[in-house]
């Protein structure tokens, strides 16, 4: 059941691939408990060159509902990289995104890549730099490296979210240490997921709000297609484990996506 929040509080999701094929059958089904559930935007990072079109469709259908960033995901780099990045870059030059993503380095499935990994990201960093935009950033099984990437680029311009956090207290510090936000989706449900021991020691003010659709369902939909409706039961255990009100953090973490990506 999606619970109504709509009376209640403003929700933003801040990582949604919902252009993907899992969505065609019900995409309006979709947004509406999107709607429903008090979600005011939802912000898609890019993929590949392939994912490109299918996204700024969706962004012309729900105009200012679904808003795209441009970049490559760190799992589709590859000996090609070089290509995907001219037609990411091609992209940028022509027309205005809220941010780079998600971009970064993922040691998970492969690390065959490694090199290509970290040449990628640098050159999307800069590419943010350049344009006065966030980044969102991926690292699975990367956390330490990719922090310390972007401590090597962060002269004070460089802002963004670490995508789908799931590091120590320490790692946090560091993360907000550099100005960026921590993105927390459905891992905060999982019974061993590590965040009910972290984000009681993390400010609000340093969160933003993702489901990752339709990855990483919370509980209790968990082995499920995720849909951003689903934001309600992350935003209730954050509000559990920081022991607030849900409209409390709801308020903080609306404030904080919409601020980091330049919204009014």
């Amino acid at each position: 059941m999606i619970v109504n929040f709509a009376q209640m509080m403003k929700l933003i999701d801040t990582h949604a691939h919902i252009y993907l094929s899992d969505f065609e059958d019900d995409l309006d089904s979709i947004i509406q408990n999107s709607k429903d559930t008090g979600i005011e935007k939802i912000f898609m990072p890019n993929i590949d060159s392939n994912s490109i079109g299918s996204m700024l469709a969706l962004e012309k259908r729900f105009d200012n509902y679904c808003i795209p960033m441009m970049g490559v995901h760190p799992c589709d780099i590859k000996n090609n990289y070089k290509e995907e990045l001219q037609i990411a870059k091609s992209w940028c030059d022509k027309r205005e995104f809220c941010a780079i993503g998600e971009i970064g380095i993922d040691l998970y499935w492969d690390k065959t890549f490694i090199e290509q990994q970290v040449k990628a990201f640098e050159t999307q960093i800069n590419w943010a730099k350049d344009l006065n935009i966030p980044i969102v950033i991926h690292c699975r099984e990367s956390l330490d490296m990719t922090i310390d990437i972007v401590s090597k680029y962060q002269d004070g311009n460089l802002k963004g979210i670490f995508h789908c956090f799931s590091g120590d207290t320490e790692h946090a510090k560091k993360i907000t240490d550099l100005n960026f936000l921590l993105g927390i989706g459905g891992v905060v449900t999982f019974k061993n997921g590590g965040l009910d021991k972290v984000l009681p020691e993390v400010d609000l003010n340093n969160l933003v709000l993702e489901t990752d659709s339709p990855y990483l369902t919370p509980t209790p939909f968990r082995g499920k297609r995720n849909e951003p409706a689903y934001l309600v039961h992350i935003i209730t255990k954050i509000a559990e484990l920081h022991n607030c009100r849900i409209e409390d953090v709801a308020e903080i973490t609306t404030k904080n996506a919409l601020n980091i990506f330049n919204y009014g």
